[in-house]
């Protein structure tokens, strides 16, 4: 994937389900359309529950890759 602009990153490793979601959900409020959210994220619930309850909100993912013990999420702010 091509290199984007990331205007704003949150890490939720620390978090438990369902704050992993609010707290993205949250950041994701703060920003504009079109700009890109990092967001870094556990394996397990985290990972399965944070990409499709951000897509039900109608952000758009760009890119999730793992990044060492961890995962980055790329969100595009709708």
């Amino acid at each position: 994937m091509a290199a984007c602009k990331i205007d704003n990153h949150i890490d939720i490793t620390k978090e438990i389900c369902p704050m992993t979601y609010v707290k993205t959900k949250l950041k994701l409020e703060t920003m504009s359309s079109g700009q890109v959210l990092e967001v870094t994220l556990r394996d397990g619930e985290p990972l399965i529950n944070v990409p499709r309850s951000i897509e039900q909100e109608g952000h758009k993912i760009l890119e999730l890759r793992q990044d060492g013990d961890y995962y980055k999420l790329l969100i595009e702010h709708k």
